[in-house]
């Protein structure tokens, strides 16, 4: 049969039009992996504290998209269980992440899923929680967890000493007792309360450890605290603003106006809102947003072997254990009534409408 030279040539033209089609799509698809595609494994490790789906994940998100639109980003959430992050790591590494950012729910359990990573040549950084034990962990990226225990216990004291209460009587609520970071916000408090105890000059009345920072076993605990004491206490040192919202809760229920001085940690909407209520005395400020962005930025460059900026942790490390981790640490601030404007509201993590504020 003979073609026509119109339709011969408009065969070749669809032709050479299909051909560069398929070569712009190999193209952009190579284009995307030199640029930095890959996927990144982001596992968190609970609900109760409001940081991590408001703040954490979304910063963390927005700054990979903003470094690579090419990056697929694997994300979980254990709501703290430890069982269930293992599992949520190794579908992770099966679906080929390339990198771990992860927040354990157990420090210690955690360093199985680290030992897993490194053995499959896949670098880990532990967020904003220290993976104990393993040779597994590339990079550690939080705050100065002790001094964040420090900055509560001497904010209490000092409002204490304020007040002119004399050899005042707190109340201890500490975070979980299996989450690294609680053990150094206990022991950054104490290096500030014990010396005063043995002076003479504070008693801890009663302590706790509260499993998974749960605020209503919080306020089981202060209830308790409250009937061994009679309901009088001067002062209670919560670790976060849940376990302050769980104390609060428990000591309004008792009927105690005004209340004490009440610490706690996160500057979570609720808690700010209390500060300047009344209810609650002190939070700290961990500026979620460049610790979160730090973490995108240093999982790219782990994705993309890029080397990373000495910078970036400017030599300070973290022993976990086992191996001296090169680790990011960052400032926590003080939050009181008097510098909301100045902290939260300033850095945009709370706008002065969502506080209340005129």
């Amino acid at each position: 049969m003979k073609i026509s030279r119109i339709a011969f040539i408009t065969v070749v033209m669809a032709a050479f039009v299909l051909a560069t089609a398929f070569a712009g799509g190999s193209s952009e698809q190579s284009g995307s992996m030199s640029s930095g595609g890959g996927k990144i494994a982001l596992l968190l490790p609970e609900t109760k504290t409001t940081r991590y789906e408001t703040a954490d994940r979304p910063d963390f998100e927005a700054k990979m998209k903003e470094l690579s639109s090419s990056v697929q980003i694997l994300y979980s959430n254990a709501n703290q269980d430890a069982n269930l992050q293992l599992s949520q790591a190794e579908a992770a590494l099966t679906n080929g992440a390339k990198v771990l950012v992860l927040d354990p729910v157990d420090s210690a359990a955690a360093a199985a899923i680290a030992d897993k990573a490194k053995a499959a040549g896949v670098p880990v950084i532990a967020y904003d929680r220290l993976i104990l034990n393993s040779d597994g962990v590339n990079y550690y990226i939080s705050f100065d967890n002790v001094s964040v225990g420090k900055l509560q216990a001497t904010s209490l004291v000092n409002q204490l000493t304020a007040l002119g209460i004399q050899n005042p009587t707190i109340v201890m609520i500490n975070g979980s007792p299996t989450d690294n970071n609680a053990k150094l916000f206990k022991q950054g408090a104490h290096s500030v309360f014990d010396p005063l105890v043995s002076q003479g000059k504070l008693t801890i009345a009663k302590e706790y450890d509260t499993p998974d920072w749960s605020p209503d076993q919080a306020q089981n605990e202060m209830q308790q605290a409250l009937t061994a004491l009679g309901n009088k206490v001067d002062g209670v040192y919560c670790a976060n603003d849940g376990t302050a919202s769980g104390a609060i809760a428990a000591m309004k229920a008792a009927g105690i106006s005004p209340l004490p001085p009440v610490t706690g940690q996160d500057a979570e909407l609720a808690a700010i809102q209390r500060i300047l209520k009344g209810e609650q005395f002190m939070t700290v400020y961990k500026a979620i947003k460049p610790e979160a962005e730090s973490a995108a930025e240093l999982a790219y460059d782990l994705l993309t072997k890029t080397p990373v900026p000495d910078s970036m942790t400017n030599g300070q490390t973290v022993n976990n254990g086992k191996i001296d981790v090169p680790s990011v640490l960052l400032t926590p601030v003080a939050v009181t009534k008097d510098n909301v404007r100045d902290t939260v509201v300033k850095d945009g993590f709370w706008t002065a409408a969502q506080v209340g504020l005129q």
